[in-house]
């Protein structure tokens, strides 16, 4: 057995209608704090969710300011003016209430906050130096897992995407309540939780630090999100469907931010930084033709993860698996092509450029690519 440390969020509430509990919760974990920023996204304060977790915070005794400025992919420019904006108002508390984007630039709030480092010295793996003010996380959708993981993904120059991480953006305390999720469309549900699925079959497969914790996280949450993802699609005000999404994709991020993701991230930031496809969809598109091209290399941990996510009395290997993710997509109605999401063929060089430069993540994956290797992946999924 390999060596292996292993860390996550020290406080988890999943309930459904915690959120309306958050002042109470917040001031039972930080006492000291008073002026807090919550930091989500435009699309989310239309849907009223946020005027009951508001009033419980200002009825707790906090002083509460919303950032609503937070847009999918994240620009660095945004995380600085927010954080501007965190400074001047004195801000002791940060919560991040929405999906990944949200929650990443929540992350960097609560250190920028600080004001002592700047923003362009923390990208990569063990950067961020200064401290932080508590953070606590909600997600409103069930996909990134960002409530439990210690990165963040910024969206630098016309398209690149950078990475944080760092044990200092794991959150204080996480809330999963599925009332939040109830209106979420089908194809955003059915995105996300691809996502959440691929942060499982990823963590489970990843080359250099797959340990024991990760991998018993990753078989449960695939258990979750399989069992429950056509419900959740087909039945999107079915709470019990939407809280064990919302709890399979918490601990595919837990699994994840200890054994990391591979190449299905790698290929997929390029989808949403070029095009500005979500990032889960990004993740679906390229999802079976990673595995196909693995399969040689990750055959037998694939076969494991089938006997979890295909149904009852089909055969366990690859190929089912791949065959049962692709059903589900086709299934849910998302798009399964690139070219359904406005790539054109002759964009496919530049995906596979700005691919290879995702070394990060690339590291992890089971089997070495090429240039030749990726580009073939992306054309098989054109």
């Amino acid at each position: 057995m390999n060596n292996f440390s292993f860390s996550t969020v020290p406080h988890i509430v999943s309930e459904v209608g915690a959120s309306m509990r958050l002042g109470e919760l917040a001031r039972q974990h930080f006492p000291a704090a008073s002026r807090a920023l919550v930091v989500t996204d435009a699309g989310f304060v239309r849907t009223g969710l946020l005027e009951g977790p508001i009033k419980g915070l200002e009825a707790a005794g906090f002083t509460v300011n919303t950032c609503s400025d937070v847009i999918a992919d994240p620009p660095d420019s945004v995380i600085l003016a927010v954080a501007d904006q965190a400074r001047q108002l004195n801000i002791d508390i940060v919560i991040g209430f929405g999906g990944g984007s949200s929650m990443d630039v929540a992350k960097l709030i609560a250190v920028l906050v600080k004001g002592e480092q700047q923003l362009d010295t923390m990208y990569g793996i063990g950067n961020v130096k200064g401290g932080r003010v508590p953070l606590v996380q909600v997600p409103t959708t069930a996909g990134t897992g960002s409530e439990v993981t210690p990165v963040s993904i910024v969206t630098t120059g016309a398209t690149t995407k950078m990475g944080v991480v760092s044990p200092k953006l794991y959150a204080d305390l996480a809330i999963l309540d599925a009332s939040l999720t109830i209106g979420l469309p089908p194809k955003v549900t059915a995105a996300t939780g691809i996502d959440a699925m691929v942060h499982a079959i990823e963590a489970y497969t990843s080359r250099h630090k797959k340990n024991p914790l990760s991998d018993m996280l990753a078989r449960e949450a695939l258990a979750l999100l399989a069992g429950n993802i056509l419900t959740a699609c087909e039945d999107g005000k079915n709470l019990a469907a939407r809280q064990s999404m919302l709890l399979g994709a918490m601990l595919a991020g837990q699994a994840f931010a200890n054994s990391p993701v591979a190449a299905v991230h790698a290929l997929a930031y390029p989808i949403g930084g070029i095009f500005h496809v979500p990032h889960g969809l990004s993740n679906a598109l390229v999802l079976p033709h990673v595995l196909r091209f693995n399969a040689p290399h990750a055959e037998g941990l694939y076969r494991e993860l089938a006997s979890i996510v295909c149904p009852a009395g089909t055969t366990p290997s690859c190929k089912s698996l791949i065959v049962r993710l692709e059903e589900i997509a086709a299934i849910t109605g998302i798009e399964t092509r690139l070219r359904e999401v406005g790539v054109a063929e002759s964009d496919v060089d530049r995906l596979t450029d700005d691919a290879m430069l995702q070394t990060r993540l690339l590291v992890n994956n089971p089997c070495d690519l090429s240039r030749d290797d990726i580009r073939s992946i992306y054309a098989a999924a054109w």
